[in-house]
């Protein structure tokens, strides 16, 4: 089949390309996911996408296609879902925190991203020390919420076909569409996925503008925000906006605005962002031993009232959906 015809669209720069449709972003990353391309077709793919950037429908159809390929979970559970994709590079990565607090709460959490990165601290590196569960299979994960514990699945098994895409990134030098998809990703239901709660984070200020029509295109359940170094965690320094969407709307009353002025306090946090000494920083604030910096403290009550209001949404009259 080839996706040349696409190609000649999204290939001729940053001046010169034009946007794909929905039904034709979503006929090309069929192909991708499913093998049917040759490795110098996904390169192509991936540079020009890279060079053009992906419009709404673009990814729209990108993330569609790899949410029909995702684990499939029980669809009467309102999973919070945190993508921790980037890890840390000069702070500690305090995702895994932000999991266990929520999960203290009584929420069912997943965490899904890689297991490794050569250059970074990932949060599978802080479960595997703290000592929570990782799981490739929807009855590890049930598991782990039935015992009130967030759990960590690998994006291999999150959405086995979106891994070689991903792997790109190390022969090219660059990212791709893949990775963004990745941070949008839902588990597979007879709802589209539509039914859970994500946390959509971040990093350049351009994104919070493309992101937000996504999530109105979607009707998802999101909470936007600018991430910590890419993860989906408010800074401890500072509280970002906190952008609250509830079947695609935007609810102020339920989000939070941004922290401003100056800093007149510093929470209390590891001089170094190594896996170890993260983990036990991050017992001491869960065990109440050290406090919570203000700012994840506040994240979680935001997603604790978005929760409740999806599931009530939900279940109007108490019953599962």
């Amino acid at each position: 089949m080839g996706i040349a015809k696409y190609l000649k669209e999204i290939g001729r720069g940053k001046e010169g390309a034009r946007n794909l449709d929905e039904a034709q972003a979503r006929d090309l990353f069929e192909q991708a996911l499913d093998g049917k391309l040759t490795q110098a077709e996904l390169g192509a793919f991936a540079i020009g996408m890279r060079i053009k950037g992906e419009s709404l429908e673009e990814l729209a159809g990108f993330t569609a296609v790899a949410i029909e390929r995702s684990l499939a979970l029980d669809p009467r559970i309102t999973p919070i879902l945190l993508p921790s994709y980037n890890g840390a590079r000069k702070l500690p990565n305090l995702s895994a925190l932000l999991a266990l607090l929520l999960a203290q709460q009584g929420l069912p959490v997943l965490v899904h991203g890689p297991t490794s990165d050569p250059t970074r601290v990932t949060t599978h590196e802080l479960f595997s020390v703290l000592g929570l569960p990782v799981t490739r299979e929807a009855d590890g994960v049930h598991d782990a919420w039935a015992r009130h514990e967030p759990v960590f699945v690998p994006t291999e098994a999150m959405c086995p076909a979106l891994a070689p895409l991903l792997a790109l990134r190390w022969e090219l030098g660059l990212r791709n569409p893949a990775h963004t998809v990745a941070k949008l990703l839902v588990p597979r239901s007879s709802e589209g996925g539509r039914h859970a709660l994500r946390v959509v984070n971040y990093t350049h200020p351009e994104y919070a503008a493309s992101h937000a029509h996504f999530l109105a295109h979607t009707k998802a359940n999101a909470l936007l925000m600018r991430g910590t170094e890419g993860e989906p965690v408010a800074d401890a320094r500072r509280l970002p906006r906190l952008d609250a969407y509830v079947d695609g709307v935007l609810r102020p009353e339920l989000g939070r605005a941004p922290a401003e002025g100056v800093l007149t306090e510093l929470p209390l946090l590891p001089r170094t962002f190594d896996a170890p000494t993260t983990a036990l920083a991050i017992q001491a604030m869960v065990s109440g031993e050290k406090p919570v910096p203000a700012p994840i403290a506040e994240q979680v009550e935001v997603l604790k009232r978005m929760h409740a209001v999806v599931e009530a949404a939900r279940r109007p009259r108490g019953k599962l959906a």
